[in-house]
C-alpha cells in the first residue's frame, strides 16, 4: 500500500520527500494525501490580524509539498480570501478545488466565473457539484468547461452518510474524476459499497469532516496515546485518525480545514511515515469507540 502510494507520479510538482501520495486514477496526477480545507477558518474578513494565521497556514502546507485546498461559494469569503492570500509561488504548485452550489445553467456559470475571479485563476483544478444540487444541469456545464480547458477535473460532494446512496447512485451512472464524502473512525459507513464503488470506477476519493467537525477528539479526552503508535509513526491522535483514513486504498486525499500552524503541522504529520494494516486500522478505531 505504501509502495503504491509513493510509487505515483504525475503532472505538477514534487511533494517534498516524506509526504505520501496517491494518484488520481483518471490521470495518475501524484496529489499528497492530506490537503486542507477552508470552510470555517478562511471565513474571515479583511482584518490582518484575522489573516495572519492563515498566511503562516498556508506557508507551511505549500513548505511542506502539500498541494490541494478545497474551498466554495457556500464557505462565505473563503474563496476571496484563500485568492488574495495565495503567492504567485503558491498558486504555481496549488491544487485548487471548489465547487458550484445554485440552480440553473447561467447561475451555474456565473458562479464558476466568480469562483475563478476570487481565486485569481484563470484555469481551475476541480470542480464540484457541491451536495448535488441541480446535478444534472451543472454537470452538463462542467463537462463542457472540462472539454474547453476551463477546469481540468469534475466531480460531486457531499457530507452525511443519508447522502451516500445518492452518491452511489451518481457514481454508477456517471464517469467523474472525484468523489467527496464524510469518512472517520466512528463514521464507517463508506466502507460498505461508496469506497469500493468509488475504486471500481475509477474515481478519486476526497475525504471531508475527517475528525467528525472535532467531536472526535472528545472521545478520546483523558487517555493516553498508546505507545503502538510509534509503530506508525504518529505522535498524535489526530494523526493516528488521519492514518486509518489513508489506510483505505480508495482514499485519494484528506482535507481537513483548520486555520492554525501547529494544527497544521499535526495533520501534515498524518501524512508521513508508516500506514496501518487492516488489525491496525481496527485497533485505532477501537480508540476512539
Amino acid at each position: 500500500m505504501m509502495a503504491a502510494a509513493t510509487a505515483a507520479r504525475g503532472a505538477g510538482p514534487a511533494p517534498a520527500a516524506g509526504l505520501l501520495t496517491r494518484a488520481i486514477p483518471a490521470s495518475g496526477e501524484a496529489l499528497p494525501v492530506i490537503g486542507l480545507g477552508t470552510s470555517g477558518p478562511f471565513e474571515v474578513g479583511a482584518a490582518p490580524e484575522a489573516r495572519a494565521p492563515l498566511t503562516q497556514v498556508l506557508e507551511g502546507f505549500f513548505a511542506a509539498g502539500a498541494r490541494l485546498i478545497d474551498t466554495s461559494p457556500m464557505y462565505s469569503t473563503a474563496e476571496g480570501v484563500l485568492g488574495a492570500l495565495l503567492s504567485p509561488a503558491m498558486h504555481a504548485r496549488a491544487f485548487l478545488a471548489t465547487k458550484v452550489w445554485t440552480r440553473g445553467e447561467g447561475a451555474g456559470i456565473q458562479q464558476m466565473q466568480r469562483s475563478a475571479q476570487l481565486l485569481h485563476t484563470g484555469k481551475l483544478d476541480l470542480i464540484q457539484v457541491h451536495n448535488l444540487l441541480d446535478l444534472d444541469v451543472q454537470l452538463r456545464t462542467l463537462r463542457d468547461w472540462k472539454e474547453q480547458g476551463k477546469v481540468r477535473y469534475i466531480g460531486v460532494t457531499h457530507y452525511t452518510v443519508s447522502a451516500y446512496p445518492d452518491l452511489m447512485r451518481v457514481l454508477e451512472r456517471e464517469r467523474l474524476d472525484f468523489v467527496q464524502f464524510n469518512y472517520s473512525p466512528v463514521t464507517r459507513a463508506a466502507e460498505k459499497r461508496l469506497l469500493p464503488l468509488a475504486a471500481a470506477r475509477g474515481t478519486a476519493v476526497l475525504v471531508n469532516r475527517p475528525f467528525e467537525d472535532g467531536a472526535l477528539f472528545e472521545r478520546v479526552r483523558g487517555k493516553a496515546l498508546p505507545g503502538w503508535a510509534a509503530d506508525l509513526d504518529a505522535a498524535s491522535f489526530g494523526q493516528l485518525a488521519l492514518k486509518f483514513i489513508i489506510g483505505h486504498p480508495a482514499v485519494t486525499c484528506i482535507i481537513p480545514a483548520t486555520g492554525k500552524l501547529s494544527h497544521l503541522e499535526d495533520n501534515l504529520g498524518g501524512g508521513r511515515g508508516r500506514l496501518p494494516d487492516a488489525s491496525q486500522r481496527e485497533a485505532i478505531a477501537q480508540l476512539f469507540a
